[in-house]
């Protein structure tokens, strides 16, 4: 469909309602979709549209998430698969790796394979491509972040609410020099989690630095090397509040090998393997992902008893764990 909207010259939102047969859609517009159709040998695939407009099911679901190699979104996918094979529904997984491109993609493919619902993390920077898909009956539940573009049922948890308490904390024992280190700028709960620091520090009336402040950090190792980096800096931060799961990987490697992890406090957001067991243990910000799976799947099989529903944002409290990284105290 995008080389067609290319080839037309018009938006892919409008050769979806040519193909779709919508009402409104000027002849003109119509024989410049049709006559780019033809010269690209498209053939839409309406048969999922049509199955579920008439009812029938196919007992497939789909999840997109950014990757099911993380923790996180691994322990979602497990939540969702809980409950879907308690209906004898199959779920058709699939990774974005936060490549906000690929989603539609992803998602129109899944659907052309006629999935009776779908279960997704958004990453592009809206989703009223879903529209058409939706008033043909795909139901559809979102996880982690809410939607733009179209209304649906969310499961999420306070990423700003559960940052600015690790933060406030990390305040209240003393320190005033707290790095944030952040993933992906672009995505909804990366921005809740820095406007939960930044709630914090102002709050508390404490200097936030620039150079303490480093986001779009994506892998363990671009996170290992920018904090080992900043520990070695002249003005060096006494805690380190790492805003998910793989950048705290990559910090507590730092701390570790610089030999500071007794003296520099750390929290992280979302739990990781072997957290616990380190010495001192890692203090997280702990979700439940794999609660937040089952809910979004519950919440997708409701939606395909009734489609007239009202839809509804689920907010998954999050706990804070101490394990010990995170008391630590500053330098007096």
């Amino acid at each position: 469909m995008r080389e067609v909207a290319a080839l037309a010259g018009v938006s892919l939102k409008t050769v979806s309602r040519v193909v779709n047969r919508e009402v409104g859609v000027s002849p003109e517009l119509v024989r410049k979709v049709e006559r780019a159709a033809v010269q690209l040998d498209f053939r839409p695939n309406l048969t999922a549209a049509n199955l579920r407009r008439s009812g029938q099911r196919t007992a497939t679901i789909g999840l997109v998430l950014e990757d099911v190699s993380n923790p996180f979104f691994a322990a979602i996918l497990r939540g969702v698969e809980e409950v879907a094979v308690q209906r004898g529904v199959a779920v058709f997984a699939a990774s974005l790796g936060e490549d906000q491109n690929q989603e539609q993609q992803i998602v129109e493919a899944l659907s052309s394979r006629r999935v009776d619902g779908l279960i997704l993390a958004p990453t592009a920077l809206e989703q009223g491509y879903l529209a058409n898909e939706m008033r043909s009956g795909l139901a559809m539940a979102f996880v982690d972040r809410a939607p733009r573009g179209v209304d649906g049922d969310v499961i999420v948890t306070d990423n700003r609410g559960a940052a600015e308490n690790a933060v406030r904390g990390l305040i209240e024992l003393g320190h005033r020099h707290i790095a944030f280190i952040g993933g992906v700028a672009a995505l909804p709960t990366a921005e809740d989690r820095y406007d939960g620091y930044l709630a914090a520090m102002i709050a508390a009336r404490v200097k936030v630095l620039a150079d303490y402040v480093i986001r779009d950090v994506r892998t363990v190792q671009q996170a290992e090397s920018i904090v080992t980096a900043l520990l070695q800096s002249p003005n060096p931060p006494t805690a380190i509040f790492t805003a998910q799961n793989l950048i705290s990987m990559g910090a507590v490697r730092a701390l570790r090998s610089l030999g500071v992890e007794r003296f520099v406090a750390q929290i992280g957001y979302d739990d990781f393997e072997l957290a616990d067991v380190l010495s001192p243990g890692v203090t997280v910000v702990a979700q439940d992902p794999r609660r937040i799976g089952r809910l979004a799947a519950e919440a997708l099989f409701a939606r395909l008893a009734d489609v007239a529903r009202a839809t509804a944002t689920t907010v998954v409290p999050s706990e804070l764990i101490k394990r010990g990284s995170g008391e630590i105290e500053p330098p007096r």
